[in-house]
């Protein structure tokens, strides 16, 4: 039945308005006169990963931007369509945010991909998306050479986070906001088998136990 997915939701629809809209009509009464998150999350599409789900979330707590891997372009103001840089100036220049956080996962498709080059050339966006981690990918390609499959994987799922966090340094808007003291930006990597959420520590160059 090709229609039963979208009932599915419909159905949902009607139990989110019965069993929690109704229940929070205040908050949604706030929530009409504009948002003030604090937080600004770029996580990947994966339908797995549901940020909001897994950091127990609700309506108005992140501003939430999800692309192809969770990545993060460099500053590149050259008036082309640029969802997620967009996302970024709007969170840090109209919301005000305090801080980003860039949050990949295990078994990402889309690094997956990149790291086996199965988009060259069979993509029309995806693959240029995903070139700006080519360098990255060539270098654990290289020195994980001995490795497994998944080992290697799970080091560009992690080094592409990092990379992430150095693209935000190109965006003048995002490094004097941190250099204030105003704004502070995280990586994370969220394992889907064990449930574990690491934290990228930049004095180790590594990912472990959340800090807080």
């Amino acid at each position: 039945m090709p229609q039963q997915w979208i009932r599915r939701f419909a159905q949902g629809y009607r139990a989110f308005r019965e069993n929690y809209f109704e229940k929070n009509r205040q908050l949604f009464e706030q929530l009409r006169d504009g948002q003030a998150p604090k937080v600004m999350l770029v996580g990947c599409c994966d339908s797995r990963v549901e940020p909001a789900l897994i950091l127990d979330a609700g309506p108005g707590d992140l501003f939430i931007a999800r692309n192809i891997a969770n990545l993060i372009p460099p500053y590149e103001p050259d008036m082309r369509h640029h969802g997620t840089s967009a996302a970024l100036e709007f969170a840090v220049n109209n919301l005000g945010v305090s801080h980003i956080v860039v949050m990949g996962h295990a078994e990402c498709g889309g690094i997956r991909a990149a790291l086996m080059g199965e988009l060259v050339g069979e993509s029309e966006f995806i693959g240029a998306w995903e070139s700006m981690i080519a360098p990255i990918r060539n270098a654990v390609l290289k020195d994980a050479a001995d490795r497994p499959v998944a080992e290697q994987q799970r080091l560009l799922e992690q080094r592409s986070i990092v990379q992430s966090l150095k693209n935000l340094d190109s965006f003048p808007f995002v490094v004097e906001r941190v250099r204030a003291g105003t704004l502070f930006v995280h990586g994370w990597w969220f394992d889907i088998h064990s449930g574990d959420l690491l934290a990228y520590d930049p004095t180790e160059d590594a990912f472990g136990p959340l800090p807080f």
